[in-house]
């Protein structure tokens, strides 16, 4: 068959399906679409378990669930202060209390960073937020930083 402007092809309607739902496939793996996605992960140092996080967000010192991602040592996690592990911040706002949050800005998104004196900062915006409950201190953040469930086992700080 030929048209005004040359042949025309005719294709298979199955081809078409076969083509369009390929694509799709392609397109939603790329796109990483689990159901993973939005859970808080840290980096895992080599031989750790992996744990799961979510819930409270504090541990006081004892004994744990354990089998959770070691984030650190108690001894690394200094008094009114804390320390940024990949998504986590883990603060210590008393001696021996340990709490843990999303190291996510709530505003933009950008990663936490120094910790002193009870505060939690974002060196983006200047956002302040609370080392005792994540709550915002000072914005441009309005909503607080999310907590993550951690346990103290031994001298180990673990996700819960």
């Amino acid at each position: 068959m030929t048209g005004s402007q040359g042949p025309v092809r005719t294709v298979a309607r199955r081809t078409v399906v076969a083509t369009i739902g390929g694509a799709g496939l392609a397109a939603l793996t790329a796109c990483g679409g689990s159901e993973d996605e939005g859970k808080q992960v840290s980096e895992q140092p080599p031989g750790a378990e992996a744990g799961g996080e979510g819930g409270a967000g504090a541990a006081k010192g004892g004994g744990g669930a354990g089998g959770g991602t070691v984030l650190a040592k108690v001894g690394e996690i200094p008094e009114g202060g804390g320390k940024v592990i990949g998504d986590v911040v883990v603060t210590q706002p008393t001696a021996g209390e340990f709490k843990a949050f999303s190291s996510k800005c709530t505003h933009q998104g950008c990663a936490v960073k120094g910790i002193a004196d009870g505060i939690i900062n974002c060196p983006c915006h200047q956002s302040k937020f609370s080392a005792v409950d994540g709550s915002v201190k000072a914005g441009p953040a309005t909503r607080p930083l999310p907590p993550t469930s951690i346990t103290v086992d031994g001298d180990s700080i673990k996700l819960a």
